[in-house]
């Protein structure tokens, strides 16, 4: 597969590295420094991560928290981990632009399609954070939401496991990797590789998924140069 423009999708656990909770500044720097060299290569990228080292939305209802209320600490945990990594990037020698769902200035600026856009089409890497802005929806959807409307050629969800399994393969020695698996099959094993909703709107607008492990230094560039990294799903 050609790439020359992607959707990141980074969980938010995976920014904890060995950490229990937070950001471990070890595992930020790693991500920093591959996603610069992927930039370097000519492709445009834009980033989505998810915030659920700080708080978890679904995890917080459960202890009585109000859902909406709860999504929204959501939303503003993957505004911290959008700066940290957008200052990590910098730090790197790779610039980027910081966009949020929600209004939230000087923090960044409002997300719109045409913005991030321009700003990839300048060699800049567009951040986007906040989620969808709304409620109910997880950083997988928002993942699929921007990488449709930026027009993307993939959207990578970079993992702790290095691609999609049979069954789940931190818990079943048997479990055996796909190669390639469509969407059609994702819903019928009911394989837990996005939610429903992402891999819906995924499915729908012909967005094919890439599961990888990004813990593996350099495997982001690899995949970029069409080595037979993860599982694509389409």
């Amino acid at each position: 597969m050609e790439y020359n423009r992607i959707l990141l999708k980074l969980s938010g656990e995976s920014l904890m590295g060995d950490k229990q909770y937070g950001i471990d500044e070890v595992r930020l720097t790693q991500y920093a420094e591959q996603i610069h060299e992927v930039a370097q290569m000519g492709i445009q990228i834009a980033i989505v991560i998810g915030g659920g080292n700080i708080f978890r939305g679904l995890s917080g209802t459960s202890k009585g928290f109000d859902r909406v209320k709860g999504d929204q600490m959501g939303m503003l945990a993957t505004v911290i981990n959008s700066l940290a990594l957008s200052s990590a990037l910098f730090t790197a020698g790779q610039k980027n632009r910081l966009f949020t769902a929600i209004r939230m200035e000087p923090v960044g600026e409002l997300y719109s399609k045409w913005k991030a856009i321009e700003s990839m089409e300048k060699g800049e890497i567009a951040i986007i954070a906040g989620g969808t802005g709304n409620p109910f929806f997880t950083t997988d959807t928002a993942s699929a939401l921007r990488g449709i409307e930026i027009e993307a050629d993939a959207m990578l969800k970079g993992t702790r496991v290095d691609g999609v399994y049979t069954a789940d393969p931190e818990k079943d020695p048997n479990a055996t990797k796909f190669q390639t698996i469509s969407f059609d099959e994702v819903y019928k094993r009911d394989l837990k590789v996005m939610d429903l909703t992402a891999t819906t709107m995924c499915k729908e607008n012909n967005l094919p998924i890439v599961v990888f492990n990004m813990d593996i230094y350099g495997n982001l560039k690899k995949l970029m140069q069409g080595e037979n990294i993860g599982t694509l799903v389409k």
